[in-house]
Order: structure tokens, then sequence, then C-alpha cells
């Protein structure tokens, strides 16, 4: 396992759709591992493939030490529940800052494990907010895109003004 470099925003690689996974072999469970090793070191609680410059749709979460990492290959939204909720979102793209996005409350998301076998998960609260955060990212939408202009400004100018140092 390899600590990647991350991608930092705004490197316009965030905002390329990933390509879906073909190949379910060692390299794959070895990017898994990569993305695990990095996501610990960065820290967060998700990252996604591009975030480390791979263009694969491939995430990996890890909301509860007691429940594990859990590694989602080529997911996808099937259903989205009509209730929303407000969460506090980042990235470890763009770390130091943080605002609230609303998202749907409960999701069930379609995707494959690291072996490509097809599995469905239905979520709701931090781990739906994670869920759509992700393949938002692997979509090429970086989180900030769903805040105001306004806020959306603001918050880049915190963040370059962090960045800056």
């Amino acid at each position: 396992m390899t600590i990647r470099p991350i991608v930092r925003y705004p490197d316009p690689r965030l905002a390329l759709p990933a390509e879906p996974v073909t190949m379910f072999d060692d390299a794959l469970r070895e990017l898994a591992a990569d993305l695990l090793e990095t996501m610990h070191a960065a820290p967060g609680i998700g990252i996604t493939a591009p975030h480390i410059g791979v263009p694969l749709r491939v995430v990996v979460l890890e909301l509860d030490a007691s429940e594990g990492p859990r590694a989602y290959v080529n997911p996808e939204i099937i259903w989205t529940s009509s209730e929303m909720i407000l969460h506090k979102e980042g990235s470890v793209s763009m770390p130091g800052v943080n605002d609230e996005v609303e998202r749907h409350a409960r999701v069930r998301i379609r995707y494959q494990d690291v072996y490509g076998n097809v599995e469905t998960e239905e979520s709701d609260g931090p781990r739906a907010v994670c869920h759509q955060h992700e393949i938002d990212q692997l979509d090429g939408v970086f989180w900030i895109r769903r805040l105001s202009r306004l806020k959306r400004e603001r918050l880049i100018k915190r963040y370059e003004k962090i960045a800056r140092g």
C-alpha cells in the first residue's frame, strides 16, 4: 500500500468524468488499498481514484472504524428519497474548508466490489451524503459546484488564503 499524492483544487482533472472499470484484477485491488492509505493520511472519510489523478470510477469510504472501509467500483445512484438534508462537506482535494450542501436523505446505489460482483446498498444520513458526494466527483462534479455562486466564491477565497499559508 502506498500513499499517493492528492490532486488539489482547481486541477482540471477534478472536473473530468471518470472512466468505468473493466478489469477486476490485482492492479484494481492495489489501487483500492492505495486509496485507503491515502485517505487515512489526508485525513478523510472518502476518496475517489480521480482524487489521486487516476481517471477510474473507484471510491473508498470509511465512515466508522468499527465497520471498516468499503470499496465501490462503478457506483451509480439508482434511487433517491424525496426528503433532503443539509450536511457539512469538504474534500481531500481542498483541505481546510467545508460548507453545508443539500443532498437526498436516502439513496440506493448499485456498484461492483473489487472482484466484479454486482451489489446494491441503501444508505441514509452521512453515508448517503458520502455516496452522492463521491459519485458526483466520479462524474466530474466537484462538491463546491453544489453551493450558490456567492458561497462558492467565498469558500474559494478562504481556501486560497489557507493554501498560501
